[in-house]
């Protein structure tokens, strides 16, 4: 009785926890793995190639998009990000749930490209002097790099309503368990049971 799997987005504005909440699902749904995107920007200390991100020049990444090898390819804070389309249609072709850690851009596009296997999730601050709060409680960015941050904050958060669902992030535990109902009841959708007519036509006919 496999199912096909689905495609849950948590998309937020920077600082909005989706990191946190993205790492909580996986460690506690074994189906759900992380969607691995191409990125133009610099690697992070620690991140790895193809574990964290796939990194490429501005020149690779154009290249990939001209080639199709994207489901969905946004540009943010002058980065660009990607998709990466093969692994993804595998991974649901075998049943598994992918996460993605995306923008709203992002998740327009993809959504577009597979309307039937998208699930979305918002996560709004309960305010923005909490969202504020959080970037600076980083402590990697400077005055100047905050004002950047709260500016595309407003801009994400204006996109609220292209999202299935919307949550917003004020206690970790209780937005955690909202995702994973989420999550759980998008994996009964008939269309993702194509076991589910025979079975029950032999439940009819017996």
């Amino acid at each position: 009785m496999m199912r096909k799997g689905c495609c849950l987005v948590l998309a937020a504005a920077p600082g909005g926890g989706k990191t946190s909440i993205s790492r909580a699902l996986l460690e506690l749904e074994p189906e759900l793995k992380l969607s691995v995107s191409a990125t133009t920007r610099a690697p992070r200390p620690g991140e790895q190639e193809g574990v964290h991100y796939f990194f490429r020049t501005p020149e690779q990444f154009m290249a990939g998009v001209a080639a199709g090898e994207f489901l969905e390819h946004a540009s943010f804070l002058d980065r660009s990000y990607g998709t990466p389309r093969a692994p993804v249609e595998a991974a649901l072709a075998a049943g598994q749930d992918v996460l993605f850690d995306i923008e709203w851009q992002g998740h327009r596009l993809l959504k577009a490209a597979m309307p039937e296997d998208v699930v979305g999730i918002f996560l709004l601050p309960p305010s923005l002097a909490e969202l504020e709060r959080r970037l600076r409680g980083r402590g990697q960015d400077g005055e100047a790099e905050i004002a950047r941050r709260m500016e595309a904050a407003r801009t994400e958060m204006a996109h609220w309503d292209e999202f299935d669902h919307v949550l917003v992030n004020e206690d970790f535990a209780t937005t955690v368990a909202a995702a994973r109902a989420i999550l759980h009841a998008a994996r009964t959708r008939r269309h993702r049971l194509p076991w589910l007519p025979d079975f029950v036509a032999k439940l009819l006919g017996g």
